[in-house]
């Protein structure tokens, strides 16, 4: 599963550069698409997509909070997280899926 260009966004972590854009469709996260989330790929060389579930709402959820976004940070962070948890991004395979809490720390 590759990124559409369109739409997406270039993030540099550690001095890789990724495309990754927000995602609300049911591949992403629960089954009925009320949880906010995003995917990630290789800038250079798109292989195995990361797909992460924030837990959060989405807009469409009854419990949405409409100040709900993702932010370049946490994609940052997620990037780090799924590194650390073996996700290879240049290497194809299945999308790698991680779940995050909904907890958000304090600024």
């Amino acid at each position: 599963m590759a990124l559409a260009r369109k739409g997406s966004r270039r993030i540099v972590v550690e001095g890789v550069a990724y495309r990754w854009r927000v995602s609300r469709q049911h591949w992403c996260c629960d089954f009925e698409g009320t949880t906010l989330g995003y995917a990630v790929e290789d800038a250079a060389r798109p292989g195995t997509t990361l797909v992460v579930d924030t837990g959060r709402p989405t807009l469409r959820s009854p419990r949405a909070v409409a100040t709900e976004v993702v932010m370049p940070w946490e994609v940052a962070e997620g990037i780090r997280c799924a590194r650390t948890a073996g996700w290879t991004p240049t290497v194809d395979g299945s999308p790698f899926v991680m779940r995050l809490s909904a907890a958000r720390p304090a600024i």
